[in-house]
């Protein structure tokens, strides 16, 4: 490898607003997150995910019911 060409890798500090600090090797100096793996819903169980309507139902929901896909159908319709 070419000398003096990479950048420096060294440990760097992340540091997360929930007061979080842990240390990672990288090219970067220190870090400030806002979000890490302790305080995410994801990672500490809180999230939850619901879904309440299906997706043919919300695609039915926004574009209704006379939404028509096929070429054919286009063709039929009258014209206005």
């Amino acid at each position: 490898m070419k000398a003096e060409i990479h950048p420096k890798y060294e440990t760097t500090s992340i540091s997360c607003v929930c007061g979080e600090v842990f240390q990672i090797r990288s090219t970067k100096p220190d870090l400030k997150i806002g979000i890490c793996f302790k305080c995410h819903p994801f990672y500490t169980g809180k999230a939850k995910h619901v879904d309440t309507e299906g997706r043919l139902e919300r695609f039915k929901k926004k574009y209704g019911e006379g939404y028509k896909t096929s070429k054919k159908a286009k063709k039929e319709e009258p014209a206005s």
